[in-house]
């Protein structure tokens, strides 16, 4: 109803914040382009959003695009920064002397790194997406701990640890945190 309120026709994103105790959600923002969390989507439904978002340009009726299956189970998509993430999150760049992602069912690498490749430091550090997709929240947990276990990458330092770090605070693990929680107690106890 928000898009067709403006008359908006196009790849687009509503983010909403949901407040547990009140059970409301509130508008945030809508972003008229694919978001960087879009593979998210796509483990979840099977529909190639990019793809999609040509065919409908073409043309193609909205109605036409059909999920591939059903809607379910659970993503998480993490981001594979050059940063060092002990140091402030301080930029890494440099040659990646050895590359192998993960490469497990359920597992996805979006990424264009290869080994030799020179991360260079005048643009976003984000160098792959790793998503998993498992059934329910506790198993694209372990399956995640397991894909950035398996993740090699070596020649400079990577936000990868910082996730595998995460996976393991009892906090994230029953579903308590916050948006402030990474900055306030995580870094706080781990840095």
């Amino acid at each position: 109803m928000l898009a067709a309120g403006v008359k908006y026709e196009g790849a687009g994103t509503v983010e909403f914040i949901y407040d547990v105790f009140t059970k409301e959600f509130f508008f945030i923002e809508m972003n008229t382009r694919i978001q960087v969390e879009h593979p998210v989507t796509e483990m979840l439904t099977g529909i190639d959003l990019v793809a999609t978002q040509f065919l409908i340009a073409q043309g193609a009726p909205f109605e036409s695009v059909k999920p591939r299956q059903k809607q379910s189970g659970h993503a998480i998509e993490f981001r594979i920064n050059a940063e060092n993430w002990e140091q402030n999150f301080r930029p890494n760049p440099g040659k990646l002397i050895a590359w192998s992602p993960p490469k497990m069912p359920g597992v996805r690498v979006d990424s264009a790194a290869y080994e030799g490749y020179y991360i260079v430091p005048f643009y976003d550090s984000m160098i792959a997406k790793l998503i998993v997709h498992a059934e329910s929240r506790d198993l694209a947990i372990s399956k995640a701990k397991d894909a950035l276990k398996s993740f090699k990458i070596e020649g400079i330092k990577t936000t990868a640890g910082f996730h595998e770090k995460i996976l393991n605070q009892e906090a994230f693990l029953a579903n308590n945190i916050s948006t402030r929680w990474v900055d306030e107690v995580f870094l706080e106890n781990n840095t």
